[in-house]
């Protein structure tokens, strides 16, 4: 191997000393100055409804960015000292601080944006003709129009004051609660992430244990959760409901920048193609000497034993498969390597699941997970790599055109974890390690179009509910088992109640329903990967605009120009279902051998 990477990442180039760094005090007290500067500008900013304003808003503009960089940067920051250990309780305290920094650039926001709709739209089409204006049209025009759909200036700004400890908190509190959250697994003890690592293992007997301390563990705490999730759902309802706003589903849209129509068409794809999955999970409960699977045994390698790579082998592996698509991909996930940018020490105190996050003001990425040598471990850091070069290949754009939706964030990820997995499926060596191997890629289907479904149609039905009144954790056990139950066909014969509980995405407060972005991604990904296969190396060049491109326009749009596709049509999405279902065809055809 030409490098020892190391399994623990570097945050001291940003802030030398954790959360006691001096440096980090300092910089949030500059971000709440640029912040201040800001808010003072726009307060007193009367815009006339002419194209001499242009000067004048561009200015602003700047001044904006430069205060949203100081304020990711803290909140990459915080996110990354918190996931690395769930004990640090200064972390915490940061995390508050960094909250109430993003409120108040918020409220500046609010006023920002409702001038912004005070133009007419004759006035407003000159003043984006030219400069940094027409640069940054698409998401200023965003802005506008969103602005006009919400409160007044005054009541907006007070729902931001007021999310900071009647919404953002209970977020917060889901945090605190996870971190002191400990599954008891013979004489240790384990973090949830530890644990979940361990849902995946050859022996049934370990999984099922797991998994009955999992559902202990959890429910110990249900009530609190239940109360945590009606409080986060309770105050977005109320937010809607003020701003006339019927559908819970028009704010994640809008978010998506996507339509009703794609999101319906993709899903009932889906629900139209479930019984191929159904019949992989039955043949593979078979192959495990089984009727039925239970929930713990979805991630159960088959063959009783799984093939294990060391955390240097994952990495030289990723890297020379990212190589077979294009030099740039390569050489960034390199760099990630080299410079330790990512955090994936198997350990206890970290937080659970995966994140990349991005550093604006250093322009670097840094990626969390807990590695344990599993091809979902491997899959897992290609996934956030993706994310990583995603931000790496808009580096050159202005920050308020980077801001790409979750659901085009989901597909350069899955659009790496592909690679990667056609890669280990094409390089195996025996056909037992072939099989264990597309069971795993299949596995993602599975997870992306049944697990993620169950998460979508509880969210929706568990809105629904919300609207009249507070919903008992009884309750929403019963919405979650009867959701995974639809989605994965009855395939299962126990399932996993409690998920609501689990799932950290449900408890979210930046960003409602984060779930569907992950499929949307993941088949999206998809039609993008069947160009590139077709096109090899050449087309990285197009991906890399298709990437640019992803936070200037809608998804249909973006999907027209660089894919001639019509994402509100059945078609497209029946063509990626497609590809997953030839995944299960290759399976079975290769057990019959």
């Amino acid at each position: 191997m030409s490098n020892t990477y190391s399994e623990v990442w570097d945050l001291d180039v940003f802030f030398e000393g954790g959360s006691d760094s001096p440096a980090f005090a300092e910089h949030l007290k500059s971000a709440g100055k640029d912040i201040a500067s800001f808010k003072k500008e726009v307060e007193s900013w009367q815009p006339a409804d002419k194209k001499s304003e242009g000067e004048r808003l561009a200015s602003l503009v700047e001044m904006f960015d430069g205060a949203a960089r100081k304020v990711r940067q803290a909140g990459a920051f915080v996110s990354c000292l918190h996931a690395q250990n769930t004990a640090d309780k200064k972390a915490g305290q940061l995390k508050s601080a960094v909250t109430e920094l993003s409120a108040s650039l918020q409220t500046a926001l609010t006023i920002f944006d409702q001038k912004l709709s005070s133009f007419s739209e004759s006035v407003w089409e000159e003043l984006v003709q030219e400069g940094l204006l027409q640069e940054l049209r698409f998401v200023l025009t965003e802005r506008r129009e969103r602005a006009a759909e919400k409160l007044s200036e005054k009541e907006e700004s007070a729902i931001n004051a007021l999310s900071v400890d009647g919404y953002h908190s209970w977020g917060q509190m889901y945090d605190l609660l996870v971190g002191n959250t400990k599954i008891n697994y013979k004489e240790e003890s384990l973090s949830v992430g530890q644990a979940a690592n361990k849902l995946s293992d050859a022996d049934r007997s370990v999984r099922k244990e797991i998994f009955a301390q999992w559902e202990k563990a959890w429910g110990e705490n249900e009530d609190a959760f239940a109360k945590t999730l009606n409080h986060l759902a309770g105050f977005r309802l109320n937010v809607y409901k003020l701003r006339g706003w019927e559908d819970v589903l028009k704010e994640p849209l809008d978010i998506n920048r996507m339509k009703k129509e794609t999101l319906d068409a993709m899903w009932e794809v889906i629900s139209d193609n479930k019984e191929p999955f159904v019949q992989f999970l039955n043949r593979k409960a078979k192959l495990l000497g089984l009727e039925k699977l239970s929930w713990y045994d979805l991630d159960a390698p088959i063959g009783g034993t799984e093939s294990k790579m060391s955390y240097q082998e994952g990495a030289e592996f990723i890297i020379e498969n990212f190589e077979q698509f294009g030099k740039e991909k390569a050489d960034f996930a390199k760099m990630a390597f080299e410079n330790n940018w990512i955090e994936a020490e198997d350990r206890p105190g970290k937080a659970p699941g995966g994140f990349h996050t991005f550093f604006p003001e250093s322009s670097q990425s840094r990626i969390f997970m807990t590695y344990s040598g599993t091809p979902s471990n491997v899959s897992t850091l290609a996934h956030e790599l993706g994310h990583g070069f995603h931000t790496y290949a808009m580096r050159d754009l202005h920050l308020l055109n980077r801001n790409y939706a979750m659901n085009v964030a989901e597909t350069a990820s899955t659009f790496a974890e592909m690679i990667v997995s056609d890669a280990s499926v094409k390089n195996a060596k025996t056909k037992e390690e072939k099989l264990s191997l597309l069971e795993d890629k299949i596995q993602r289907s599975v997870a992306l179009l049944m697990n993620i479904h169950s998460r979508f149609l509880f969210e929706t039905k568990f809105y629904e509910e919300r609207k009249q009144g507070v919903v008992t954790a009884e309750r929403l056990g019963e919405l979650m088992g009867n959701a995974q139950t639809e989605a994965y066909g009855g395939a299962l014969d126990q399932y996993h109640p409690l998920f609501w509980a689990s799932k950290l995405h449900f408890f979210i407060t930046g960003v409602p329903f984060y779930n569907f972005p992950y499929t949307f991604g993941y088949l999206f990904s998809l039609g993008i990967y069947a160009m590139a296969q077709e096109e090899g190396k050449g087309y990285e060049e197009k991906y890399i605009a298709l990437l640019k491109d992803s936070a200037s326009m809608t998804v249909e749009d973006l999907a027209q120009k660089h894919l001639n596709v019509d994402l509100t049509k059945k078609d497209f999405w029946e063509k990626a279902v497609r590809m997953c279902v030839e995944d299960v065809e290759e399976f079975m055809a290769l057990i019959e051998e």
